[in-house]
C-alpha cells in the first residue's frame, strides 16, 4: 500500500518527503487520521512523541534519525484546546480561535503564506473564531464558528475544495457547501464534512471510492458532493483512504478503500464506492469513529472501543496481531472519550490512541516511538502514556507520531 500510496503522488509529480523520512513506515486521517482531532475545554499544553524527522513534533528541533518515544512538550502557546496531526505536520486549535501549525510545509499546509518547513508552532495566517481543525495528509482544514470552513495546503486532488486543484499556502474558503457545516474530518487526499442539515458531503481524491458516490474514478473532486446515507448521520470519521459515519441509531456505514478488512464488513472487497454497514455492531452503539492506514476504530456510547481491519502491529488491542473483518473489542479500556488512528507508512501497520479518565492509552505500531511508552517494541494491548497533561482532552495520530493536549 505504501509503494502505491507514493506511485499515486508521483503521478502529480510531487514527492511525499514524510514517507522519505521514514524508513520502512503514513497517514488518518484523523489519518487518521486518521484521520484526526477531538475537541474539548482548554488545556494546558500540548505534548508530542514518535518521529522528529521535519519538525512534527513542534519543539524546535528535527531530524531524519530522530524520535522521541516518550511525550515532549509542544512549544505553543499554553492555551490549547484540541489537536490534530497529518502526514508529518501538526495543528493546534488555541482557545482564542487561532490556529498554530508547525512541521513539514512543502505544499503550503502551515498556512502561512509561505512553503518554509519549521519544527516551532507558528500561527496560521487571517484564521480566527476557529471550532475545530482537521490535518489532512499534506493539507489542513478549519470549521468556523458561523459554519463555514477554510483550507490550505496540497490541492492535486481538490481537497481543499475551492474549486481548483492548485496549492495554497494560505487559507482558502471552501465553496459550494449545501448549508451550515458542523463536524470535519479529513482522510490522506480528501475531506469529509457533516451539516446542521444531516447530509455529508465529501470532496478531493475518490481513486477508492472514498468520496461515496458510488463509483471510484482518478478525477480530481474539487466542489463537495453529497454522500447518501440511509438515516441521519451524527458524527463522521476518516481514514487514510476510507471514509466512515456513525448514524442516529448507532449503527456505522463506510466506503473506500476495504483491501484491509477497514470497512467491516466480513470481507476484503475494494473499492467500496458507496456506504456499507459495518457488522457486527448488534447490541452497541457506536459514538464516534476514526480510521488509521489499514484499521478503524469506534468508541461506543458506553465508553468500549471496538476495532477492525489489518492488525500485524497489534493496532486493534484484542491482544493478537491478526488481522480482523469484523469488529472485535480492544481489551482493557473502560471510560474512554476519544479515540484516534494513526498511520504508519502501510496498510499493515499503524498504532491507536485512546483517552481513559483522562489519560492517554496507545497500542500498535511503535517503532519510530509513536505510542509514547518508551522503547520500540509494539503492543497488542493498551499500555498507558506518560504525560504532563491533567486531564488529556485531544488526542490525534499522525504518520509515526502522535499529539495530546
Amino acid at each position: 500500500m505504501r509503494a502505491r500510496f507514493i506511485r499515486r503522488r508521483q503521478l502529480a509529480v510531487v514527492v511525499v518527503g514524510a514517507l522519505i523520512a521514514l524508513p520502512s513506515v503514513f497517514g488518518t486521517p484523523s489519518m487518521a487520521a486518521s484521520t484526526k482531532s477531538s475537541a474539548g475545554q482548554p488545556t494546558s499544553q500540548a505534548e508530542a512523541w514518535g518521529t522528529n524527522a521535519v519538525g512534527q513534533l513542534g519543539i524546535g528541533t528535527l531530524g531524519e534519525t530522530a524520535t522521541w518515544p516518550t511525550a515532549v512538550t509542544v512549544a505553543a502557546p499554553h492555551t490549547v484546546r484540541s489537536v490534530s496531526a497529518g502526514f508529518s505536520h501538526g495543528l493546534a486549535l488555541l482557545s482564542n480561535g487561532t490556529v498554530k501549525a508547525w512541521g513539514s510545509n512543502e505544499y503550503g499546509q502551515l498556512g502561512d503564506g509561505t512553503e518554509t518547513s519549521r519544527p516551532i508552532p507558528g500561527s496560521v495566517a487571517g484564521l480566527s473564531d476557529v471550532k475545530a481543525v482537521a490535518a489532512g495528509g499534506d493539507f489542513s482544514v478549519a470549521l468556523l464558528h458561523d459554519g463555514t470552513l477554510r483550507a490550505w495546503g496540497f490541492n492535486f486532488s481538490g481537497e481543499l475544495g475551492d474549486g481548483t486543484t492548485a496549492n495554497r499556502s494560505l487559507p482558502v474558503r471552501v465553496e459550494g457547501l449545501p448549508g451550515r457545516v458542523t463536524a470535519i474530518a479529513a482522510g490522506a487526499n480528501f475531506v469529509l464534512a457533516l451539516l446542521a442539515n444531516g447530509t455529508v458531503v465529501a470532496w478531493g481524491d475518490n481513486f477508492d471510492g472514498q468520496l461515496g458516490q458510488g463509483q471510484a474514478d482518478s478525477q480530481p473532486h474539487p466542489v463537495p458532493l453529497a454522500v447518501r446515507l440511509p438515516q441521519r448521520p451524527t458524527s463522521i470519521g476518516a481514514g487514510a483512504f476510507h471514509s466512515l459515519a456513525v448514524l442516529a441509531d448507532g449503527s456505522v456505514r463506510g466506503w473506500g478503500l476495504n483491501v484491509s478488512g477497514q470497512l467491516g464488513i466480513g470481507d476484503r472487497v475494494s473499492p467500496q464506492p458507496s456506504p456499507v454497514a459495518v457488522v457486527g455492531l448488534t447490541g452497541v452503539r457506536v459514538k464516534s469513529v476514526d480510521g488509521g492506514f489499514g484499521h478503524t476504530l469506534a468508541l461506543l456510547t458506553n465508553g468500549r472501543v471496538k476495532a477492525w481491519g489489518s492488525n500485524e502491529a497489534g493496532q486493534l488491542g484484542d491482544g493478537t496481531n491478526t488481522r480482523q473483518l469484523v469488529p472485535v473489542d480492544v481489551l482493557g479500556l473502560s471510560g474512554v472519550t476519544a479515540v484516534s488512528a494513526g498511520e504508519d507508512g502501510s496498510a499493515a501497520s499503524g498504532h491507536s490512541l485512546a483517552i481513559t479518565r483522562g489519560n492517554v492509552m496507545a497500542w500498535g505500531q511503535n517503532n519510530r516511538g509513536q505510542l509514547g511508552i518508551g522503547g520500540s517494541g509494539s503492543v497488542n494491548r493498551a499500555q498507558a502514556v506518560t504525560t504532563g497533561l491533567q486531564p488529556t482532552r485531544s488526542i490525534s495520530g499522525g504518520l509515526a507520531f502522535s499529539l495530546a493536549s
